[in-house]
C-alpha cells in the first residue's frame, strides 16, 4: 500500500509549480480565516475602550484591512476551485491516456474475460473521482491541519482550560471518524462494482439494440437492467447507513464543541477567569475548530471514492500483457510469407485440455491454404497464432524461418491482413475506416484499394461519395458493402500474408460472388489462409487441409479430397 501512495503522489509530478501554488493560496486562505477573529478580539477587547475619535479612525482603518483580506481570501478561493480542478483534469487526462494505453496492450485473452462497461467504468468514473480525491485531498488535509492548529494555539494562549474542552471533543470525533473508516471503504468498494455492472448492461443492451427490437424484448431488458439498478440502490443504501451514522455523529460532536465551550466559559466568566470579548473570540474560532473536523470528514468520504478508484485502476494496470516484445525482439521488413507451424499445440489459458495438438504445417510464399472442419476444431484458434493474438503453448510459428516471438509484434502484424466474417467498422466516414489500414496513406491511394475491393463503384453512389457517415459499426451499410470496405482495408495495407476467417460465410449469393471476386484478387500473390465455411469457395484452392481435434486429418486438393471419400468427402456430400 505504501508502495501504491508512492506512485499516486508521482501524478503531481509535471505539475509540481501548479500543485505547489494551489498549496501556498490554500494556506493563505487558511491563515486569514485565523487572523479575523484575532482582529474582531482587538475590536472589542481594546479598541472600543479608547476615546471615541482615536476609537472611530482605529475601526475604520481595521475595517478597510479587514476588507482586503477577505479579498484577498476570495481570490485564494477562487486559484483553488479554478488551478486547483484543471490540475485535477490534467492529471485525470494522464492516467485515463495510461490506462487507455495500457488496455490497447493487453492480448485477446484479457479481454475474452472483461466487459466493456466495467473497463468503461474504470476509465470514467473511476479516474474522475481519483483525481477529485489527487486535487481536493492534499489541499484538505493542509487547510484542515493549519486551522486546527493555528485555532488551538491561539486558543490555548486565550484560555487553556476552555481549549483543552473543545479538543478533547476534536479528539472523540477523530477516534469516531477512525472506527468507522473501515466500513465505509468496503462500502464504496462495493458500489463501484456495481455501477460497473449497470454500465456493462446498457453497453450490452444498446450495442445490440437491433436484436432486441426485433425480438420485441424491450421489457425483457427493462427487468435485467431493474436487476442491476436495484444492486446498485441496495449497496448504495449500506454506504449511506455508514456516512448517516457518520455525518450524524460528526455533527452532534461539532454541537457539543460549541455548547460545551459555552458552558466553560460562562463558568470560567463568573469565576472572573474570562471576560466577554475573549468568550466572543473564542465562539468565532470554535467554527475555524469544528469547520476543518467537517471537512475532513468530507475528505475521508472522498478519500474512500477516490481509493477505491485508485485500487481498481491499480489492479488494471498491474496486469501484465502475456504477449509483447521480446527485449532483444528484431525488426521486420517486407517478407517473403512463408508460414510453418512446427509441433505446436495451443490450449486457453483458463481450460487446459488442448485446442491444438502437435500440429506440423509448413506453408510455402504465395501459397493458397483453405482449413475446413467441424466447428470447435481449431480453424480460427490456428490462423490467430500467425499474428500471436495468442501464444502457442507448445511447439513454435515461424515466419521466413524466425520464431514469430522474436519478432518485433507491430512489425510481425504489418505483415499480416485479416479479413473476418463479423466486420467492424468505425464511426466515421468510409475514406476513415479505409484508410484505417494504412494511416498514412493519400486519397488517391484509398481509392485506389476501394477499386480493388471492388467497393469503389457502390461508395461513389452514396450521398457523400468517400465522405459518407456510415454510423455506429456501418449500419449504414450492407453486409456485402461492409466486407468490401474491410477487404479495401487490407489492399491499402499491403500485407504478404493474408488471413480470410469465413469472410463470405454470411453473405447473400450476389453479394458473396462481388466479395469472393475482391478475395482472390487480394490474394494474388500473397501467402493466404482461409477459413472456409462454404465449401463451393475453395474448389480452386491448391492445397485444403481438414482439421479435427486430433490435428491436421486430411490434405489435398479438392479433387484428391472427394476421391478418398474421407472427412472432407463427408462435409461436402453434406452441403451438396
Amino acid at each position: 500500500m505504501e508502495n501504491e501512495k508512492k506512485k499516486l503522489s508521482a501524478y503531481y509530478k509535471p505539475y509540481k509549480g501548479l500543485f505547489l501554488a494551489d498549496m501556498m493560496f490554500a494556506m493563505i486562505g487558511a491563515a486569514i480565516t485565523l487572523v479575523i477573529p484575532l482582529m474582531v478580539r482587538y475590536i472589542t477587547g481594546t479598541v472600543v475602550l479608547l476615546p471615541i475619535e482615536e476609537a472611530s479612525s482605529t475601526i475604520i482603518r481595521l475595517g478597510i484591512f479587514m476588507v482586503l483580506l477577505v479579498i484577498v481570501e476570495g481570490y485564494c478561493n477562487y486559484f483553488i476551485g479554478y488551478y486547483g480542478h484543471v490540475m485535477g483534469a490534467k492529471i485525470e487526462h494522464d492516467m485515463r491516456n495510461e490506462i487507455f494505453g495500457h488496455y490497447q496492450k493487453l492480448s485477446f485473452a484479457f479481454f475474452d474475460n472483461q466487459k466493456v462497461g466495467h473497463l468503461l467504468s474504470r476509465i470514467t468514473s473511476d479516474l474522475f473521482d481519483i483525481t477529485e480525491l489527487l486535487h481536493h485531498g492534499p489541499e484538505d488535509v493542509v487547510i484542515s491541519a493549519i486551522k486546527l492548529l493555528g485555532a488551538f494555539i491561539i486558543l490555548l494562549v486565550i484560555n487553556a482550560k476552555l481549549a483543552f474542552v473543545a479538543i478533547g471533543f476534536v479528539v472523540i470525533m477523530l477516534l469516531y471518524a477512525v472506527a468507522m473508516n473501515g466500513r465505509m471503504r468496503g462500502a464504496f468498494r462495493e458500489n463501484r462494482a456495481r455501477i460497473a455492472d449497470i454500465n456493462s448492461q446498457i453497453e450490452d443492451s444498446l450495442s445490440g439494440i437491433r436484436v432486441v427490437k426485433s425480438f420485441s424484448n424491450e421489457k425483457t431488458e427493462m427487468d435485467k437492467f431493474e436487476e442491476g439498478n436495484s444492486r446498485f440502490v441496495d449497496s448504495k443504501k449500506k454506504s449511506y447507513r455508514y456516512m448517516g451514522t457518520y455525518n450524524s455523529g460528526m455533527g452532534v460532536f461539532s454541537t457539543l464543541i460549541t455548547v460545551g465551550s459555552l458552558l466553560m466559559g460562562a463558568w470560567l466568566m463568573m469565576k472572573g477567569e474570562l471576560s466577554a470579548a475573549d468568550l466572543v473570540t473564542f465562539l468565532l474560532y470554535i467554527n475555524n475548530f469544528t469547520e476543518p473536523v467537517k471537512k475532513l470528514v468530507n475528505f475521508t468520504e472522498q478519500f474512500q471514492n477516490g481509493y477505491s478508484g485508485y485500487e481498481r485502476f491499480v489492479e488494471i494496470m498491474n496486469i501484465a500483457p502475456d504477449i509483447k516484445d521480446k527485449e532483444d525482439a528484431k525488426s521486420l521488413d517486407r517478407v517473403q510469407g512463408e508460414i510453418q507451424f512446427e509441433d505446436v499445440s495451443f490450449h486457453y489459458s483458463e481450460n487446459k485440455e488442448n485446442v491444438l495438438s502437435h500440429v506440423n504445417l509448413d506453408v510455402k510464399p504465395g501459397e493458397y491454404v483453405a482449413l475446413v472442419g467441424s466447428s470447435g476444431a481449431g480453424k480460427t484458434t490456428l490462423c490467430s497464432l500467425i499474428p500471436r493474438f495468442y501464444d502457442v503453448t507448445g511447439g513454435a510459428v515461424r515466419l521466413d524461418g524466425i520464431d514469430i516471438r522474436d519478432v518485433k509484434l507491430k512489425d510481425l502484424r504489418r505483415q499480416i491482413g485479416i479479413v473476418q466474417q463479423d466486420v467492424y467498422l468505425f464511426a466515421g466516414t468510409i475514406l476513415e475506416n479505409i484508410r484505417y489500414g494504412k494511416p498514412e496513406a493519400t486519397d488517391e491511394e484509398v481509392v485506389n484499394a476501394a477499386m480493388a475491393a471492388n467497393a469503389h463503384e457502390f461508395i461513389m453512389s452514396l450521398p457523400e461519395g468517400y465522405n459518407t457517415d456510415i454510423g455506429q459499426r456501418g449500419v449504414k451499410l450492407s453486409g456485402g458493402q461492409k466486407q468490401r470496405l474491410s477487404i479495401a482495408r487490407v489492399f491499402l495495407k499491403n500485407p504478404p500474408v493474408l488471413i480470410f476467417d469465413e469472410a463470405t460465410s454470411a453473405l447473400d449469393n450476389e453479394s458473396e460472388k462481388i466479395v469472393q471476386h475482391s478475395l482472390e484478387l487480394l490474394a494474388k500473390d500473397r501467402t493466404t489462409f482461409v477459413i472456409a465455411h462454404r465449401l463451393s469457395t475453395i474448389r480452386n484452392a491448391e492445397r485444403i487441409l481438414v482439421l479435427t481435434e486430433d490435428g491436421i486429418a486430411e490434405e489435398g486438393t479438392h479433387e484428391s479430397l472427394l476421391a478418398q471419400g474421407g472427412i472432407y468427402a463427408g462435409l461436402y456430400n453434406m452441403q451438396f
